[in-house]
């Protein structure tokens, strides 16, 4: 039998819960991959996640264990594309502690995100993860959620 999750949207007092696990999950790319390719600073993530919230710009979905611990999140923000058909939503960070793996709690923040997704109108819902064998697990994940291979790498550029 499952322990029981809450799920529920995040509000401005989760931005520090939520800026830790933002944390967590980068240093497992991190450890994973080799490459040190994030600079994480709890407080200042805290306070931007905070803003992001703050202006609507941001959704948050947590998942609580019957402690209250925080066990997973999931983020989704609004795009646009002329690729894509105009408005979709992206999903910037999805992570799960790896003690609260593989009992279904990734597929139900999946569910909560796509019911947000349609009633924001979205035709459809991006994520990216690294194509490398570390991430094997992840993809298949995301397979089984519905997701397809589209090509291409992600790619970023400082300004």
């Amino acid at each position: 039998m499952f322990e029981r999750f809450e799920i529920a949207r995040a509000n401005r007092c989760d931005a520090a819960a939520v800026a830790s696990l933002v944390g967590e999950l980068l240093q497992e790319i991190m450890t994973a991959t080799g490459v040190p390719a994030f600079e994480f600073d709890v407080t200042e993530m805290s306070a931007r996640l905070d803003d992001f919230i703050e202006r609507g710009a941001y959704a948050v979905f947590l998942a609580r264990a019957g402690t209250g611990q925080v066990a997973a999140f999931i983020t989704l923000t609004e795009t646009r594309s002329l690729y894509a058909g105009g408005v979709f939503g992206i999903i910037p960070e999805f992570f799960v502690r790896p003690e609260f793996r593989s009992r279904g709690l990734g597929a139900d923040l999946m569910a909560h995100a796509r019911a947000y997704a349609h009633g924001c109108g979205w035709q459809r819902l991006e994520v990216t993860t690294p194509p490398l064998p570390e991430f094997d697990r992840t993809l298949a994940f995301y397979q089984r959620e519905g997701f397809s291979i589209t090509g291409g790498r992600k790619l970023k550029s400082a300004l």
